[in-house]
């Protein structure tokens, strides 16, 4: 079996990251997807709880799993630590592999966040635990960078253009715009619902 690990704040998650999961999917051949609500170091101003990022994982899981049963949303991140404190991907990762120690194991991650990888927990490890496919929000007409460049041999580049974050989302709705079309429809009336992101200062 090919698992698929999928972390991230989603703070909140959007249309960008459910037609990254859904194309890796495909692409990738890949048999499970788990998402793995994270507290990012790299991030430190989440917006909305623990509680609320679990539960809009759990609705992106269910919109990826309308296209085929596929997708599982982890809390172990979230248990492990104390509330608002980082959580690592090479911990993630070891967790992953002692559940299923004899499955192959793919990395999926942002070229934003892959930039800083250097300065991730134990980099080497990490590649020695998963493959990692790096989706680049490339310009068009702006190349991939040449093989030579892209780093060990189990990183794969992929061509991905999802021109929206999760701050653009919060930013958007906290200027009061409508960010139908940027958010699965679950999502939006989630967030409409328990009124998120309407304080959303500017950055």
């Amino acid at each position: 079996m090919h698992l698929a690990v999928f972390g991230g704040s989603f703070d909140p998650p959007h249309n960008g990251h459910l037609a990254l999961a859904l194309f890796a999917r495909e692409l990738l051949c890949i048999d499970r997807i788990i998402i793995s609500v994270s507290n990012n170091p790299f991030k430190e101003r989440r917006v909305a709880s623990d509680l609320y990022r679990l539960r809009m994982a759990a609705l992106l899981s269910a919109e990826i799993n309308l296209a085929g049963e596929s997708s599982e949303v982890s809390t172990w991140e979230l248990e492990q630590q104390q509330p608002r404190q980082p959580s690592y991907t090479v911990d993630l990762l070891r967790h992953i592999h002692a559940l299923y120690p004899q499955e192959r194991v793919t990395l999926l991650v942002g070229e934003d966040s892959y930039s800083e990888f250097s300065s991730w927990k134990e980099p080497e490890e990490i590649r020695a635990l998963a493959a990692i496919a790096v989706f680049g929000r490339r310009l068009e007409g702006v190349p991939l960078p040449p093989a030579e460049a892209r780093g060990p041999q189990n990183v794969r580049y992929i061509d991905f253009a999802a021109p929206v974050s999760s701050s653009d989302i919060r930013q958007l709705i906290g200027a009061g715009h409508s960010v139908a079309g940027l958010v699965p429809p679950s999502v939006l009336r989630y967030i409409t619902r328990h009124n998120l992101y309407l304080e959303e200062p500017a950055t």
